[in-house]
Parts: structure tokens; C-alpha cells; sequence
């Protein structure tokens, strides 16, 4: 006659497991933005309202201008704080570094604090055209609108 056959659960295929694991730790790996450099000054950034992005941040040396735990005004040349003098070699040697084609889009980008001395950034600007970098960008924070609308 009829025979009830047992049923049983099918087990489930972990094979692809692996594959799916790496996938997702080679997608984070790839999105995640980590920090290259220590900023040693303290650089608490001026607020603007018209800001705008790096394009090319592989062709961007960052200029740290702010103030060391003694409270005196420093410059940090990407990982290293250096005289002002010494601004104009480094800038050039990194420009060098890159491509014969990219080093049109060679950009400085300095992040000042909000009180440092102008004097101080002038000096800087002053290395970099004397290192022919020409293309700088300042770093801001962007206002929002109800802080625009009260300092109006």
C-alpha cells in the first residue's frame, strides 16, 4: 500500500558564504575614507556659505595653519609641521611626484584656524607662489541658513 515517506528539512548551501563575506569587506575597504594625516594643530575652521569640493584630492597638498598646545601658530605641511621657509621645496616635491598630465591639477588646500594672524597666511601664500602652486583652496565650514539669517 501507501507508504508514508519521512520529510526532512534540506540543508541549507553555505558554499557562496565566503564569496559574499569578501565582497562585503572589499566593498567597506573601498568606501571607507580613512584619515592620512594627524593634524598637531589645533585648526577650528572659519564658516562660509558658498563651498565647494575638491575634485581631485590625489593631486592636493593640505597646509594646517593653527596653534600648537603651547599656543604658538604653526604650520603643518601635510604630516609634518614646518617653517614657513621650507613650505615652497615641500610643495614643489610633491608636485613632482605626481604625473607629468595631473600636475595641472596640482591644488593646495589650507586649512586655517578661524584666529590665525593674516600676516601668517600671507606668509604661506607668499611660499606657494614662489613654488608656483597657484591653485589653493581654503577650508570652511558651511553656514546653515538660520545662522545666515541671524548674522544678517
Amino acid at each position: 500500500m501507501f507508504r508514508k515517506k519521512e520529510r526532512k528539512v534540506p540543508t541549507l548551501n553555505t558554499s557562496a558564504l565566503p564569496d559574499l563575506i569578501f565582497t562585503v569587506l572589499f566593498f567597506f575597504m573601498i568606501v571607507t575614507h580613512m584619515r592620512q594625516t594627524d593634524v598637531k594643530v589645533k585648526v577650528e575652521s572659519p564658516q562660509g556659505t558658498k563651498l565647494q569640493k575638491l575634485q581631485k584630492k590625489y593631486a592636493t597638498a593640505y597646509i594646517y595653519i593653527g596653534r600648537d598646545k603651547n599656543g604658538d601658530v604653526k604650520v603643518q605641511f601635510n604630516k609634518d609641521v614646518v617653517a614657513i621657509s621650507q613650505i615652497a621645496d615641500r610643495v614643489m616635491q610633491q608636485r613632482e611626484t605626481l604625473p607629468m598630465d595631473e600636475q595641472q591639477y596640482f591644488t593646495v588646500s589650507i586649512k586655517a584656524d578661524r584666529d590665525t594672524p593674516l600676516d601668517v597666511i600671507a606668509q604661506v601664500k607668499d611660499a606657494l607662489r614662489e613654488a608656483n602652486a597657484l591653485k589653493i583652496s581654503y577650508s570652511a565650514t558651511e553656514i546653515s541658513e538660520s545662522e545666515q539669517n541671524t548674522l544678517k
